[in-house]
């Protein structure tokens, strides 16, 4: 069941719509913070835009997809801790090569890992393409020390670190800022919002995020937060790693296990985006989360 609840602070009011669910035999509750100072209409109003949104977004996981993920999730707490520098080398070698690679980045998988952790060199492949590997897991390495919420700067900082000395000369002034120029993604049929435009869709976005925190699956929030942000393009360049970087980070705050999307599974990964982005089904973005996570536990 949902309900509103006010609290008192600071002589305003905030309210949130709360819903009880029952899990493994105990009621929880999960919060959306609705507004602040609002009037009976206005509440009203809000609770009805939340319950909606609430239904749908809820209604992407089954039953059995709960208990997969659930079973994912406990196999993924219960990793020795004998293991984790040899499972950190192992995924941030297979996500740096395959994040890169979707972005026509041409190291192999066993020349990505011999440049993270060899600092080996590989013959005839540009500065570029190293210094993007280089990039990347120093931006894994980001979002795994990071304690803080995500934000504006979060992901500047993301951006900044992943296209360090990889952007041509008359691009280094939009690095770590919302781009100020239309961007054309290739093989789409859609046009992310002009520049201008950018600032008040990411604040959305991150108002939305925060909104939703502690109310939907771990594994819904990180994806509807990786089709917005993708959907909005705010970069001049870098989105899609940053993206995968922002939707990994969610996962890992939550406690779950991170994904790695294989470059062989590119035209899925469109095809999922695109889904959510032109239908507005975000489902097959949801399923194939599910089913890349079924595949490293099972």
């Amino acid at each position: 069941m949902s309900y509103t609840e006010k609290k008192e602070r600071n002589g305003s009011a905030y309210y949130y719509r709360v819903r009880s669910y029952r899990e493994n035999g105990k009621v929880k509750k999960r919060r959306r913070y609705m507004g602040k100072d609002l009037g009976d209409e206005e509440v009203r109003k809000r609770e009805e835009e939340e319950d909606r949104e609430l239904n749908v977004l809820e209604s992407l996981l089954s039953g059995e997809d709960l208990k997969t993920l659930e079973r994912i999730r406990r196999e993924h707490e219960k990793a020795p801790v004998s293991t984790v520098e040899n499972r950190y080398e192992a995924f941030v070698s297979r996500f740096t090569h395959d994040s890169n690679a979707i972005e026509g980045n041409t190291l192999t998988l066993q020349e990505t890992a011999g440049v993270l952790f060899d600092r080996i060199t590989p013959p005839s492949k540009s500065l570029r393409e190293i210094n993007e590997t280089l990039n990347h897991k120093e931006a894994f390495d980001l979002i795994l020390s990071f304690e803080g919420r995500i934000s504006r700067d979060l992901v500047f900082a993301l951006h900044r670190t992943v296209v360090k000395d990889t952007l041509p000369d008359d691009l280094v002034d939009q690095v770590g800022k919302y781009r100020t120029v239309q961007v054309h993604i290739r093989g789409v049929e859609w046009m992310p919002p002009a520049p201008e435009y950018v600032p008040h869709d990411m604040k959305q976005l991150f108002s939305w995020y925060t909104r939703n925190e502690d109310s939907l699956h771990p594994v819904v929030l990180a994806s509807y937060f990786h089709v917005g942000f993708e959907t909005i393009h705010p970069f001049i360049d870098g989105n899609g790693r940053v993206g995968r970087l922002l939707l990994n980070f969610i996962l890992h705050r939550k406690g779950f296990p991170m994904v790695n999307i294989p470059n062989r599974r590119k035209l899925d990964y469109y095809n999922a985006l695109d889904s959510a982005q032109v239908d507005g089904d975000l489902g097959p973005f949801v399923g194939f989360m599910i089913e890349l996570m079924k595949e490293s536990y099972y």
